[in-house]
């Protein structure tokens, strides 16, 4: 096999981190399908989620490795993990425990949509959009 086909039809973790040494994850309820968030992984995070089966993202702003829900509780057990075709995105479906999985206490942090058509300034809307959670309560550093 070629390398290109190792890494899309091999059965060999290979994961394609960015020049940053990061890869993105998204994370999805196993459940409903819910998008609830995209992070990245570093090497460290992507190991320990594999390990532990608790999902484990790398903080570009922070500089440093969290497992999701240290501070609020809200954690994130990993049901299945995927690659993408070429490996350098990973899929978590999981089970959200907690209210929410976004730190400005929403149950997704996709909450805004982006109306299409527009041709001047474009106004998100806010879409399923009720907190639910207070992240002063949750957060310890925040």
């Amino acid at each position: 096999m070629t390398a290109a086909a190792e890494i899309e039809e091999g059965t060999r973790l290979q994961p394609k981190f960015d020049a940053d040494g990061l890869i993105t994850a998204v994370a999805t309820d196993a459940a409903t399908g819910e998008l609830l968030m995209v992070a990245h992984m570093n090497t460290e995070a992507l190991s320990k989620t594999i390990a532990s089966g608790e999902a484990h993202y790398y903080s570009r702003s922070r500089k440093k490795l969290w497992r999701k829900g240290e501070e609020s509780g809200h954690t994130q057990r990993v049901v299945e993990m995927r690659v993408d075709c070429d490996q350098d995105a990973v899929w978590l479906r999981v089970e959200q425990k907690g209210p929410g999985a976004c730190h400005t206490g929403r149950r997704s942090c996709f909450y805004r949509a982006v109306p299409l058509g527009q041709t001047s300034e474009t106004k998100l809307e806010f879409r399923d959009a009720d907190k639910a959670f207070d992240p002063a309560n949750a957060y310890r550093n925040k």
